[in-house]
């Protein structure tokens, strides 16, 4: 187990954030203008886990239990939000003066805070409650606070009961919070009051179902390199040399020799630049809320791959894995991320490969993560966040069938992250194997021969390309595959596939838990977003914005990593890698379009902040000037001059039971389960945009589509096109 101090963040983040733009004192005009009175209350409805029911209560915690480093989201004036939202634009707006002048957190809390004398009110009121603030961020919109179940209970009118769910123990707040009517303007929630935990997103490889002549070739940075055409960057020197690319986790590694021992058996340790460093990004001011997790919650698999992976793209970069230990009630990655952009040197890139979805996430966290991006694109930070592993289905992650309907992460559905999705290598369902991998491997285990024709992943009986590759003509009904022996024997009845789909509940109350409902509302279609061909005129923020591969080996394809917790579900790295673990899901594809935004700007000697400005634009461009020409299905015949792979075949259809967003299932009966809703026994329909006939949510298509959003890359037509 490796043990890392507590360190200061400017001692080993050397990007320094240099502000040219002159600031002035706070201009939020106070929304706070009448008296607190403690008998007028104001709900933060939208709040309480469906978990937190009668069923699964077990009565009331202990009044001293500890409620450590709660958040208080707070919110600005609606003229200065849309003041925020502008200067984002403008700084990425070339023709304008504002273009890359970076602020400080600081700075931007001067400019679009909360008035100081409202931050002063509700710190007041929280210190006269007994609660102890920690923290108030420089942004001015989080404060951070810690007090008891029972302060909790006489402040925001709220019980903290024991909870057992599925016989897990848990504990969460009973009801939606109050607060004094007088703080509605400028309180937006308290993240949180329950321990539920988002979940990560990577699939373990299990299984392979493939064409007759399918063998499995697993993934290696020097396929990645070949495949999305890195080798030329990096032969020209565009290896990620200077930069720093931080990775967001609630554990340590389990052993830092496992990212050295990847990178020797890979051949990245020719690039000497390469480090990796754990860092507990300490609070600025106040009081510190970052402990050491050590080896934490079962999450050390995905810190390695992230670590390793945004390595393999940026191999000279300096790699930080920012971890803090979660409290009872706070994730401790959020901790970290606040942490980080509120420091003297926040890093240039951040990746995220954690989620939850917008309706389960409630309108308090929601608020947190799109005031946090918005703080780091303003700081010139690019935030990359997996977009999920659950098709269209995000509220039912890690179910065997959805019931929730369509739903998206709202870790990944912001309009300032970079939503990165996930595809899987069409070559063995066209039978051309032999065509894209190389009989024997390099030195370095490569094996790919040139980039290889891409389909959505997707692991779920209702994938039109799998049930058409097992010989069935049918996805849903009696002779449909997932109502065959073959769907249960192979494991294809899970919510398993790349995410995406329109933001649907990022404000607002779902009249039923985890289902986009009631006053729900999604985020706006941000400008840059709008217009696109294939982009649909929905009004909404659609996801995902670029993807890269992520099979987990349903077609022979899958990543290798090298993580040695045996105990946790690792594997040794000894010997050849092909019986090193591997594992898929979008949690690759987000490091690695990290790493790849490191190179980009390693050319062009600056930050960056939201990359979708730029993404956009030059979509908008290859899809006119590529055309059919760069549509992935030409695999190694594609267009050398494309900057972005068109994936238009498969889809990302998950299994379903029930009625909601669900064709052609015959389940009707729901029992309890693991997400305090209901399990499915056989959820032999298909996640779909009709109740009335099989429209896959989603499919591939020409232009943008939800599946894979704008498509995959060429690495090296991208960095150049900057």
């Amino acid at each position: 187990m490796s043990k890392f101090a507590l360190i200061s963040l400017g001692f080993i983040l050397p990007i320094a954030l240099t502000p040219q733009v002159t600031t002035t004192a706070r201009r939020s005009r106070a929304l706070i203008t009448e008296a607190v009175d403690e008998a007028r209350l104001h709900t933060l409805r939208g709040n309480t886990r469906s978990q937190a029911n009668s069923q699964n209560d077990r009565g009331l915690v202990a009044d001293n239990l500890a409620m450590d480093h709660m958040l208080l989201q707070l919110q600005r004036p609606a003229e200065q939000e849309q003041a925020a939202q502008q200067f984002v634009d403008q700084l990425h707006d070339p023709k304008s003066p504002s273009f890359h002048q970076w602020l400080t957190a600081a700075q931007f809390g001067q400019k679009y805070g909360p008035a100081k004398q409202d931050i002063e009110t509700i710190s007041g009121w929280l210190q006269s409650q007994g609660f102890t603030v920690n923290t108030v961020y420089p942004s001015g919109m989080v404060i951070d606070l810690s007090g008891t179940a029972g302060q909790v209970r006489k402040a925001f009118h709220t019980e903290i009961h024991h909870l057992n769910v599925n016989g897990e123990p848990h504990v969460a707040n009973m009801s939606d919070p109050q607060i004094p009517a007088a703080f509605a303007p400028v309180v937006a929630g308290v993240v949180a009051m329950h321990d539920f935990r988002p979940h990560t997103m990577n699939k373990r490889r299990d299984f392979t179902v493939g064409s007759g002549n399918s063998a499995n070739q697993a993934v290696v940075p020097a396929d990645l390199a070949t495949i999305y055409n890195l080798t030329p960057l990096f032969a020209s020197g565009r290896t990620g040399a200077g930069q720093t690319i931080a990775v967001i986790e609630d554990t340590d590694l389990y052993s830092d020799a496992d990212w050295s021992t990847f990178r020797t058996t890979f051949g990245l340790d020719k690039y000497t630049s390469g480090s990796l460093t754990t860092l507990h990004p300490v609070a600025v001011g106040g009081t510190n809320n970052c402990t050491d997790p050590g080896v934490a919650n079962g999450d050390d698999g995905e810190a390695i791959l992230d670590a390793e992976w945004a390595s393999a793209a940026a191999p000279d970069a300096a790699i930080v894995v920012a971890s803090c230990g979660s409290t009872r009630n706070t994730f401790g990655g959020l901790i970290a991320m606040q942490n980080l952009l509120n420091g003297d040197k926040p890093p240039a890139i951040i990746s995220i490969s954690y989620g939850n979805c917008e309706a389960e996430n409630g309108s308090s966290a929601n608020a947190a993560f799109n005031s946090l991006y918005q703080q780091a694109v303003a700081e010139g930070v690019s935030v990359f966040v997996a977009a999920g592993d659950e098709g269209a289905a995000s509220c039912d992650a890690g179910s065997s069938g959805a019931s929730h309907g369509i739903a998206v992460s709202g870790w990944a559905s912001t309009p300032y992250n970079v939503a990165v999705g996930g595809t899987d290598f069409g070559d063995a369902y066209h039978g051309s194997v032999a065509t894209y991998w190389n009989a024997t491997n390099t030195s370095t285990f490569g094996s790919a021969l040139s980039y290889i024709p891409e389909i959505p992943w997707n692991d779920s009986c209702a994938s039109s390309l799998l049930a058409g590759a097992l010989g069935f003509s049918a996805i849903t009904g009696t002779d449909g595959l997932c109502s065959s022996s073959t769907a249960r024997q192979d494991k294809l009845l899970a919510v398993a596939a790349g995410s995406g789909g329109p933001s649907g509940c990022a404000t607002g109350t779902p009249s039923k838990f985890g289902v986009v409902s009631g006053t729900c509302q999604g985020y706006a279609k941000p400008s840059w977003q709008s217009g696109l061909t294939g982009n649909p005129a929905d009004g909404v923020r659609d996801i995902p914005d670029v993807s890269l591969f992520a099979g987990d080996g349903i077609w022979g394809h899958y990543y290798v990593t090298c993580w040695s917790n045996i105990r946790g579900g690792g594997a040794a790295c000894t010997g050849d890698p092909g019986g090193w673990g591997g594992a898929g899901g979008t949690s690759f594809s987000s490091p690695i379009m990290a790493g790849i935004q490191a190179l980009v700007n390693q050319k062009t000697g600056s930050r960056q902040g939201n990359p979708n400005y730029r993404y956009y634009q030059l979509a908008a461009q290859d899809y006119t000037s590529g055309g059919a020409a760069c549509n992935a299905t030409n695999g190694n015949a594609t267009a050398d001059t494309c900057i972005f792979h068109n994936v238009t075949e498969g889809d990302i259809s998950v299994n379903c039971a029930g009625t909601q967003d669900c064709f052609g299932s015959t389940v009707t009966t729901q029992q309890g389960g693991r997400r305090g809703g209901f399990s499915i026994a056989t959820a032999n329909g298909a996640l779909s945009t009709s109740g009335t006939s099989d429209a896959p949510a989603y499919a591939a298509g020409t232009g943008w589509n939800f599946a894979t959003g704008i498509g995959t890359i060429n690495a090296f037509n991208l960095v150049n096109s900057w």
